[in-house]
């Protein structure tokens, strides 16, 4: 009778603890995740559509007025301020984890007792004109302190004097004409120079190697004017005493001056100011043109050539000096700024993967301005926070995305890229094992015409499909997708009918992750239309005038163009972290790869007797491409038959898509540019801003005609189409069946 009782006992105990366990096995499904749940295309498809719809106008528009009320400098009170408050509402949106990541950089700030200005003096050394200290303030903004002036980031201190040369837009090109075809020597001289064209810190330093003392910038109407439209606030033009400020480092991806390669964090050591990397070793300023125009007027010297002519009412003439009448007058530059090191701030932003934890997709994009920021960065910062209000309310709903998410607002882009620069230093490691791609969150509008995107080619299909699902933001083309209003505004039409995709250059914060990294990384804004409008970049960039009112007037009164962007780039990232497979298009890389060989190797063909000489063939390298596209083929056939509920075989090939981009960065970097390290894109060592495919092989031949030595540099365009070859046929490899 005992036995028996106490068997009973235990077959109880064993049917309440087999009851319990099932009961919590049952509450623990349901109060999973649902993405921990087998995820339909129907599930994923709805959860995207919710994800976009969610993006609002109204919000955005509440994003910019907030974040522009106020100038926000690099390592000011203020751009820490928002800082904070990003955090914060970050933190309310739903995101996991938010944190405020400092790093000490050298950054750069006028003299506020002594401040910056060019003067023209009598032969006394009387000054007879004076260059503005400032910008006319906008109305509306006449009681806001802060505003910082027009002056050149980084730029070395003095007060030389001398006769002034013009020279066009200062690029490489420019300064071989004026020497070997005008005869005019600028060693000594201080040069004045339009900007446009190229990026203003290679104009510094093609000034200093052709032995400069000074240089100082102007905005053009010609380069910095839209056709009948006003100045502002009338219209979207620049006024005469606006004026561009920017940094002029030539840092080709290093980051920080003084920590180079290494995240200046409180430990790590810097070099002198003496030492650091890109610092320029002469004075710089810009000024607006109705300041340029004094200084152009009573040019002496010869007519320049139609080509070196802007829009301002003068000759243009190319100097030394000043006509006859003025013979005596001598232009002064008086500069006075400082360089110091500056703590900044990142926000980092998290939503943790449900399955894939260990694979980031990143959005990120600056938040300092040069004063209020209406279109650079800000038009792009409110977006990424409407992004994260968008994907913090579906996670409260109950997604969360297969793989990591991380949101970035990164500060001191304006002063060389160094927030963005500092962490992928400083994270090298971990982004180099985990990082799936990334998309950059920069101004989202320069103009008013259509999409622009720049990307890798592997990213090239999923913006096409994205742009597809989402409806077109202009007038009159209700029931159109923004695909088919991009596509009949800017088609690709030399060998593909598709909308055209650019090459990533520099100027922006993917620099790091993109071209020393090798993360796959895009970018999308909305752009003026190329074709007609032939200004540089927005009329009003980097000055006072880049206000809430440029936007809400003039750009995008509505606010769907720029929810359109927030929609693509919100896009992309929602692929990217939610997809089972990895939206990566290995064919579009191959054939990209098959048209930079070609379009390199006709830039070579130009010299066709000195190839034959030095015995020049691109047969290695067209070889490789032909390797690597049949990789690809062979690797999209196998996707064709994975079966993508095998776990381990879709980490294999997602793995293998993700890390296509790290096989085409060499160790050793470019010639002269070690943390350029992508073989295939980086910008051309003549301009920050052009992406070039092939960047050796493009560097090597552009002074080719000019070298001192041409057998020298026929080998070292041998050797450069050797190691892309190399790196080419290397990648095809990592395409190849697991052993």
């Amino acid at each position: 009778m005992r036995k028996e009782s106490r068997l009973s006992h235990w077959i109880c105990w064993i049917v309440a603890v087999t009851a319990l366990f099932f009961l919590g096995f049952i509450i623990g499904w349901f109060a999973k995740p649902s993405h921990t749940k087998t995820e339909t295309h129907e599930d994923f498809s709805k959860n995207l559509k919710e994800f976009l719809d969610e993006m609002q106008t109204n919000q955005i528009r509440e994003h910019l007025r907030k974040f522009t009320r106020l100038p926000h400098l690099a390592g000011t009170e203020q751009n820490l301020k928002y800082a904070e408050q990003i955090k914060k509402e970050w933190l309310e949106f739903g995101l996991d984890s938010v944190s405020l990541v400092p790093y000490d950089v050298l950054l750069s700030y006028p003299n506020k007792s002594q401040p910056n200005y060019i003067s023209i003096c009598d032969d006394l050394g009387n000054e007879v004109f004076n260059t503005s200290l400032a910008e006319p303030i906008p109305q509306g903004y006449e009681d806001v302190s802060n505003i910082v002036p027009p002056y050149s980031a980084f730029s070395a201190k003095g007060q030389p004097q001398g006769d002034l040369v013009y020279v066009n837009y200062g690029r490489t090109e420019d300064f071989f004409q004026l020497e070997r075809e005008m005869g005019i020597n600028v060693t000594g001289k201080i040069v004045i120079v339009r900007y446009g064209k190229i990026f203003r810190g290679n104009k510094v330093k093609n000034a200093m190697l052709a032995g400069a003392k000074g240089i100082i910038m102007f905005s053009d109407p010609a380069d910095y004017w839209a056709a009948d439209v006003e100045p502002y606030p009338d219209g979207w033009n620049l006024p005469g005493g606006g004026a561009q400020r920017g940094n002029v480092l030539n840092l080709n991806g290093a980051g920080d001056p003084l920590t180079p390669g290494y995240p200046a964090k409180e430990y790590t050591y810097r070099f002198s100011l003496d030492e650091g990397v890109g610092l320029p070793k002469i004075p710089v300023h810009p000024i607006g043109f109705h300041d340029a125009i004094h200084l152009l007027k009573n040019m002496g010297g010869r007519i320049p050539p139609n080509n070196w002519k802007g829009a301002l009412n003068v000759s243009y003439r190319i100097g030394p000096g000043f006509t006859d009448d003025f013979k005596s007058q001598k232009v002064r530059m008086n500069i006075h700024t400082n360089n110091q090191v500056t703590r900044i701030y990142n926000v980092i932003g998290k939503i943790r993967g449900a399955l894939e934890p260990d694979r980031y997709v990143i959005l990120g994009g600056h938040r300092d301005a040069w004063v209020f920021g209406g279109i650079d960065p800000m038009s792009g910062a409110a977006v990424l926070h409407e992004t994260a209000r968008s994907a913090g309310s579906l996670l409260k709903k109950g997604w969360r995305p297969r793989r990591t998410i991380i949101f970035a607002s990164w500060d001191a882009e304006e002063f060389g890229l160094l927030g963005s620069t500092e962490w992928a230093e400083d994270n090298a490691r971990l982004l180099q094992e985990r990082a799936v791609a990334y998309i950059n969150a920069d101004s989202a509008i320069e103009g008013m015409y259509t999409l622009r995107v720049d990307c890798t080619p592997s990213l090239h299909t999923l913006a096409y499909d994205i742009t597809k699902q989402i409806a077109s933001p202009e007038e009159g083309e209700e029931g159109l997708s923004l695909y088919e209003s991009w596509h009949k505004r800017d088609n690709w039409t030399e060998d593909r009918d598709a909308p055209r995709i650019s090459k990533l250059g520099s100027g922006s914060d993917f620099e790091a992750y993109f071209i020393r990294l090798g993360i796959a990384a895009g970018r999308a804004r909305y752009t003026k239309n190329r074709k007609t409008e032939r200004y540089s970049s927005y009329p009003v960039y980097h000055s006072v005038y880049e206000t809430f009112e440029i936007v809400e007037r003039f750009y995008d009164p509505s606010f769907r163009r720029l929810r359109a962007v927030a929609q693509v780039r919100g896009g992309l990232i929602f692929m990217l972290a939610d997809s089972k497979l990895l939206p990566l298009d290995v064919n579009e890389y191959a054939d990209s790869l098959g048209k930079y060989a070609q379009s390199i190797a006709e830039v070579a063909q130009k010299h066709p007797e000195q190839m034959e000489l030095y015995k020049v063939s691109f047969d290695s390298l067209f070889s490789a491409v032909q390797n690597f596209s049949a990789a690809a083929r062979d690797f999209y056939a196998r996707l064709q038959t994975l079966h993508t509920e095998d776990p381990l075989q879709l980490r294999v090939v997602n793995d293998q898509l993700m890390y296509l981009e790290r096989a085409f960065i060499d160790p050793l970097g470019l010639p002269g540019r070690p943390f350029y390290r992508h073989v295939i894109f980086a910008p051309s060592s003549h301009n920050k801003y052009a992406g070039e495919s092939f960047p050796g092989i493009y560097d090597a031949l552009f002074d080719i005609e000019n070298s001192a030595d041409p057998e020298k540099a026929w080998q070292e365009v041998k050797r450069q189409i050797s190691i892309a070859a190399f790196m080419v046929h290397a990648a095809a490899m990592t395409l190849t069946p697991p052993a």
